[in-house]
């Protein structure tokens, strides 16, 4: 498998993959050259403006750039490799729980310690990071981060492309608009619109 992107949150993929023990890690792919060599002893293969040679080398990939103010650059980048023929299988590291009656879609990562309980749904290219839980008939969509110790509750519909910020709690069945931003340790026991921003400091539409 090769993994595009080389920073922090491609280190963190890297042990769940190893834990998952159903892929072997081919090396990394960068978006620009760079000459630091490797990321645990994972080589740096080239850049993903070389797809055509990089799938001669394996035709298995994960997005490994991590997101947190948007989704664009994750969302470009599963696009482009999915365009390109590349199989972008879901990860589930070891301790993580993934209910047999949950739903999950290509491209999707979940770290260690995170939970999908039953009748629940992640959608495509998404990040379920450490101890996250998406409780049962939660609803993720494509290309979301539900950050580190962050709570879905039951029913709870996530808007794509959105981000769940670390220790955030989402009351039961509330609704999260496309493109939202929440951010760490809120507590949401209302619907939010599309691009809505939620921080300590208050909330507003962007």
């Amino acid at each position: 498998m090769l993994l595009f992107g080389g920073g922090g949150h491609c280190k963190s993929c890297i042990e769940a993959i190893e834990s998952y023990e159903k892929y072997e890690i081919s090396g990394i792919v960068l978006s620009k050259p760079n000459s630091s060599g490797a990321v645990f002893n994972y080589q740096i293969l080239g850049t993903d403006d070389e797809l055509v040679r990089l799938k001669k080398i394996s035709k298995f990939a994960l997005v490994t750039v991590g997101q947190i103010k948007s989704a664009v650059l994750r969302r470009k980048l599963y696009q482009k490799l999915k365009n390109s023929g590349f199989v972008l299988p879901f990860i589930v590291a070891k301790t993580a729980y993934i209910s047999p009656r949950a739903g999950i879609a290509s491209g999707s990562i979940f770290l260690h310690g995170s939970v999908v309980n039953s009748a629940a749904a992640v959608g495509a290219n998404c990040i379920i990071n450490t101890r996250a839980v998406v409780e049962h008939d939660a609803v993720v969509s494509d290309h979301c981060h539900i950050s580190t110790g962050a709570i879905l509750n039951g029913g709870v519909y996530v808007g794509s492309g959105s981000f769940i910020g670390s220790g955030s709690i989402i009351r039961e069945g509330v609704k999260i608009g496309v493109g939202s931003f929440i951010g760490a340790g809120q507590v949401i026991t209302k619907d939010l619109p599309d691009g809505a921003f939620y921080t300590q400091g208050g909330s507003f539409e962007r």
